[in-house]
């Protein structure tokens, strides 16, 4: 683990240059991310929206028939306030926001989304989950259980339906750049990154048919700062399904990145750890705030980093033989170094 940075970003919620810890084994991260990091301090900076937020869960029960099961669903449309205070009253932090219903055959797919303050939120939806099936199967006997997660949540796996009704944060992060400053800090120009960006990020990532996905290596900088302050690491599988558009804008260029599924807290498990606690106290995710707004920082702190890797990224692979070169380098060095230590210990 290192500190990279620091990273200048703007917004209504963000105004600081703020320096950020990423674990990782792949070494030439901290340097890529070091280089998106220093345009950011030389240009405006980065400025990180927080577009919506959920945590949710998907009860999954049986009906006789399709007729019921539509009968069903058309009453909770009726009942959605009841509904709501039996989610809420699982927790004082819990907070109903919608549900969504899904109808294949006889099965009734229910998806609850609600806030869930600074955790991450998935035991917390679990949990109004439970309290909801076992109020709709009272409400409706004619209903049997199957799950209380059916899948149509949808948890650590990639989906359409995460990128279009939100799980977790949806982020979004955008900087200015000038061609001045691409030349010397990016090795590169506007038009470049914005042609890769369409080839291959765009056009690439459709021929490998991946969903609602198209970017070059998002997972990266999320598996890095997830694990240097606590998160689940698995849901990097939502997480990164993101994507980055990018334009020449009166010859600058203009470079964003969208996370619609950041999945990430500041309190529960793997947040009591000693190095957790000091990363997540000098990122400012730690201080005397209301209800979710330390989670909502560490969220846009998450998007500046990502974008901060995948230009640097992206700019390198405009040039031949770059990105390799990198490696060669940065990984190769530090395996010799290893790799003499080791040695001396033996």
């Amino acid at each position: 683990m290192r500190q990279v940075g620091p990273i200048k970003i703007i917004g209504a919620e963000i105004n600081e240059e703020i320096t950020v810890p990423l674990a990782t084994y792949e070494s030439p991260l901290w340097p890529s991310v070091n280089r998106g990091a220093r345009v950011s301090r030389i240009t405006s900076g980065i400025e990180v929206t927080v577009v919506n937020e959920c945590m949710t869960r998907s009860i999954l029960v049986e009906a006789p028939n399709a007729t019921y099961a539509a009968k069903v669903v058309n009453a909770l449309h009726q009942r959605k306030v009841e509904m709501a205070k039996v989610a809420e009253g699982t927790s004082r932090f819990a907070k109903f926001k919608e549900c969504h219903a899904e109808i294949v055959g006889n099965l009734l797919f229910i998806r609850l989304a609600l806030t869930t303050g600074d955790a991450s939120g998935h035991n917390m939806v679990t949990k109004a989950a439970d309290a909801v099936m076992e109020w709709l199967l009272n409400t409706y006997p004619e209903l049997n259980y199957v799950s209380v997660s059916g899948n149509y949540c949808t948890d650590k796996k990639a989906s359409a339906i995460n990128g279009l009704l939100g799980r977790g944060k949806h982020v979004v992060a955008e900087i200015t750049i000038s061609r001045a400053i691409c030349s010397k800090y990016l090795r590169t120009t506007p038009e470049a990154i914005v042609n890769l960006n369409i080839k291959k990020n765009l056009i690439g990532t459709m021929l490998a048919g991946s969903v609602r996905s198209a970017n070059a290596h998002f997972a990266n900088m999320l598996l890095a700062i997830y694990l240097a302050t606590g998160q689940d690491a698995a849901n990097i599988v939502e997480g990164s399904q993101g994507i980055v558009h990018a334009e020449v804008r009166h010859q600058d260029l203009y470079f964003s990145v969208t996370l619609p599924n950041i999945i990430i807290g500041t309190i529960g498990n793997g947040k009591e750890l000693a190095f957790v606690q000091d990363n997540l106290k000098a990122l400012g995710c730690l201080e005397n705030r209301a209800p979710g707004e330390n989670s909502r920082r560490l969220a846009m702190i998450v998007a500046a980093t990502v974008l901060c890797g995948e230009l640097s990224l992206l700019a390198a692979q405009t040039n031949p033989g770059e990105l390799m070169r990198s490696h060669l380098t940065l990984e190769r060095s530090s395996q010799k170094k290893a790799g003499t230590s080791d040695e001396k210990n033996s």
